[in-house]
């Protein structure tokens, strides 16, 4: 995908613009990097589990596509809202199976680099999604980093370019999000 960077990014611009042809070319190209994210978000998963990575993939391209109103600014940028997006799908599937599956309220949240293939639990994904949400205020780029490899499974490296900051500053910042993230979520357990 690095050597496709700038072209993602031009060919944003040039929807931006106005240029329909211009999605054409877009399509295959995030398509493809979207249904990696999925995969590599969902491996490991239980087999029983029945949201699949190209599901996953298919549901977040649609949802990217019918947002008009976005001023795309960049790669990075677009796969920052897509990382969202994948998130709100996911939190979206684990209330609708957590409703369908009321149980006795324990919550045991497993921090793994791939959040929904570590338990996969709906309750886990509900539990991460709202102590994000809480990071979020008053610390975004923890939030962000902790979104971006959670829930689309990018590296810290890959994090790093798409926020414009060193890798070093990633794993730092990574390390207080997770020890945080993790003390939030003791009293679920």
């Amino acid at each position: 995908m690095e050597d496709k960077s700038g072209e993602v990014t031009r060919l944003l611009h040039e929807l931006r613009q106005g240029n329909r042809l211009a999605e054409d070319q877009l399509i295959p190209i995030v398509y493809s990097q979207l249904k990696r994210i999925a995969a590599n978000q969902l491996r490991g998963e239980n087999p029983a589990q029945s949201f699949q990575p190209t599901a996953l993939g298919e549901e977040a391209y649609l949802r990217l596509r019918g947002l008009q109103e976005i001023d795309w600014q960049s790669r990075s940028h677009f796969f920052r809202i897509s990382a969202t997006i994948m998130r709100r799908i996911l939190v979206d599937h684990a209330r609708a199976q957590h409703a369908r599956k009321r149980g006795d309220g324990a919550v045991q949240v497993t921090l793994d680099s791939r959040l929904v293939a570590a338990g996969g639990s709906p309750a886990d994904v509900l539990a991460i999604d709202e102590v994000l949400t809480r990071l979020a205020t008053f610390d975004k780029r923890q939030a962000s980093i902790l979104e971006l490899h959670f829930f689309a499974g990018q590296t810290f490296d890959e994090i790093a370019e798409q926020l414009g900051v060193s890798t070093r500053t990633v794993k730092r910042d990574w390390t207080m999000a997770r020890a945080w993230l993790h003390e939030q979520l003791l009293p679920l357990r």
